[in-house]
């Protein structure tokens, strides 16, 4: 697949590294486990949607646009990231907030990724969830274009054809990087939302035939509906790539049992995999997106779904700093844990 045929900002740290996480693997018991390091893309601690965004904002500046507009959830990593890349690029950004917990502790509605949402310059409005974001989006896009500004929309989590190119590009960086050093990959597992990550990744791995099983830790939809977004997306990105039909539905394979009480509200287990993650490695999981699909994947480890011997690669989606909005919930988990 030729990328380069695609309009691209090249701000991305690139590649980013491949690590063995042999403390982890140690003490799970069970197989190799390696990192692939989404969380070091760079702008603004970096995470997943920068790949992204090198496609969407190269697509922004070829129609001339002034101003980017998204939208997610109120510790939107992805809101983060879009803000960033505006800020670097010299364009305006314009962030809508969705209310998905209902929380009302203060770092989590004013720190985090929330404030360097602002510290880069972006201006934000909240909405209460549930509501139709894409609509409210196109709503408030109408008044800017009426006063002359150039808006370019980007869907939450810069999940559409054009954003998934930059995961396409993750595959093929990947399946290099172990063929550099001889790595034959068994699993390759990373959380699952909006889709556009699971999807590069699928129809990138697809369209190479690496031979590498992909499995997405949902962490909002049920499973039915998350594997379906994402074989939709898949496809349209296939047939973007010029390579229509390469993914079948069986290759989308999302586990969702990790979500916990909802989107952005994580469990025992989530804590815990962020926990062992820093105390054994020093990498920094987020509550919402990774902490989850850690957590799948040391379940999987626990139960021997992925076994001895074989080779397992996490995809940190990044994210970490959404890690200052959940302080309450750390605070709590640790005086649950000293009163039993």
């Amino acid at each position: 697949m030729h990328l380069s045929r695609f309009p691209r900002v090249f701000l991305a740290h690139l590649p980013t590294p491949l690590e063995r996480l042999d403390r982890l693997s140690r003490e799970l018991g069970g197989p190799e486990i390696w990192i692939k390091r989404d969380d070091c893309t760079g702008l603004s601690t970096g995470g997943n949607k920068t790949r992204k965004l090198e496609f969407l904002m190269a697509e922004a500046q070829a129609m001339s646009a002034d101003v980017v507009m998204t939208q997610g959830a109120t510790q939107s990593n992805h809101a983060r990231q879009t803000a960033a890349f505006a800020a670097k690029l010299g364009m305006a950004c314009h962030i809508l907030l969705e209310d998905r917990t209902g929380s009302n502790n203060h770092n989590y509605n004013e720190n985090g990724n929330v404030l360097l949402d602002h510290l880069h310059g972006a201006a934000t409005e909240k909405r209460p969830g549930g509501v139709d974001m894409q609509a409210e989006m196109e709503a408030v896009a109408v008044g800017m274009r009426a006063a002359g500004r150039k808006v370019y929309i980007i869907p939450g989590g810069g999940s559409n054809p054009t954003g998934a190119l930059g995961y396409v590009n993750c595959a093929f960086e990947l399946v290099g990087q172990a063929n550099d050093r001889g790595l034959v990959i068994d699993h390759l597992v990373t959380a699952t939302g909006s889709a556009g990550t699971q999807a590069g990744l699928i129809v990138g791995l697809k369209a190479i035939n690496a031979g590498i099983p992909l499995l997405g830790f949902g962490v909002r939809a049920p499973k039915a509906k998350q594997e379906e977004n994402v074989f939709n997306l898949a496809v349209k990105t296939a047939e973007k790539l010029g390579c229509p039909g390469v993914v079948q539905r069986g290759d989308v394979v999302a586990d969702t049992g990790y979500v916990g009480p909802g989107y952005g509200v994580p469990q025992a287990d989530t804590l815990e995999a962020i926990r062992m993650f820093a105390e054994l490695e020093g990498i920094l999981l987020d509550p919402v997106y990774s902490g989850k699909g850690a957590a799948g994947l040391i379940d999987y480890c626990r139960k021997g779904h992925f076994k001895k011997g074989q080779r397992v690669v996490f995809l940190h989606t990044g994210g970490s700093v959404a890690l200052f909005g959940y302080d309450a919930v750390f605070a709590d988990d640790t005086s649950r844990q000293a009163a039993e």
